[in-house]
């Protein structure tokens, strides 16, 4: 077995492999060439590629995503061996920490997981929601003391560390809502997909029902008036059921130290 970094004539192949993978089918050949384009993009190949995996580097973490291994040759070890590969070269980087999201359902790689010594750190539920003309609500943008409860944010389906850097340029750029006159506050990150057209994705934090239900109005709306095709929420909370919002699926947040 070999592990290289995937060139533009591997995709054919890898698709093969990678039309099925969840009963709605898959994302990859939606993300290939710009996971290609970005790097880390790695292969593990027997005469021919079996599997793929992605790595995202920041300066303390790496995030590890779109784990696949071709149907035939499964349980044999070979997702472990492209996890372990990109945390070496985390560790080489002096990178602290791995990450991964996995789906709470999914047995076999919540195993892979905790056999290569990674842990829960969170569950988060993926909601989609329909963009839709709404009243104006009086939403609120800016610094919300609450913000500190979270250590990450989504970004193109990423946990990134919300560092100082980060929380500041999305308040300059009214990339934080949120809504506090009815109780405890509710809140949201705004970010647009990178890989995805027209796609907003929401980091949630839930508080009373009716701010969660005005902030839910108002990201209605404006995704409504700018165009978006679709919602994506992620929320550590379960949401009480509203029309048009729709719960997905739920993920673990796993972690590892590479210390």
């Amino acid at each position: 077995m070999k592990i290289r970094e995937a060139v533009h004539t591997d995709k054919n192949k890898i698709l093969e492999f990678c039309k099925n993978t969840f009963s709605w089918g898959d994302y990859i050949q939606d993300v290939w060439d710009y996971w290609i384009e970005e790097g880390n993009l790695f292969v593990i190949e027997k005469d021919t590629p079996v599997g793929i995996c992605h790595a995202f580097f920041s300066n303390t973490e790496v995030w590890i995503e779109g784990i696949r291994i071709d149907y035939l040759i499964r349980r044999q070890g070979l997702a472990s061996k492209l996890v372990t590969h990109i945390e070496f070269l985390a560790s080489k980087k002096g990178i602290q920490s791995s990450f991964m999201l996995i789906d709470t359902k999914n047995s076999p790689s919540l195993s892979m997981a905790e056999n290569l010594n990674y842990k829960i750190k969170e569950t988060w539920n993926f909601y989609s929601l329909v963009p839709k003309s709404t009243e104006n609500n009086n939403i609120k943008f800016g610094y919300i003391h609450k913000i500190t409860s979270l250590s990450h944010y989504v970004k193109s389906w990423r946990w990134l560390l919300l560092v100082d850097e980060i929380l500041e340029s999305l308040i300059s750029n009214k990339k934080i809502i949120y809504s506090d006159e009815y109780g405890d506050a509710s809140f949201a990150i705004l970010t647009d997909s990178e890989h995805f057209e027209k796609t907003l994705i929401v980091t949630l934090h839930a508080g009373s029902e009716k701010n969660n239900h005005i902030l839910i109005s108002y990201l209605q709306n404006f995704a409504f008036k700018n165009n978006y095709h679709r919602i994506q929420i992620l929320t550590k909370e379960i949401l009480s059921k509203l029309p048009n919002l729709e719960h997905r699926i739920s993920f673990n947040l796993m972690q590892k130290s590479l210390d």
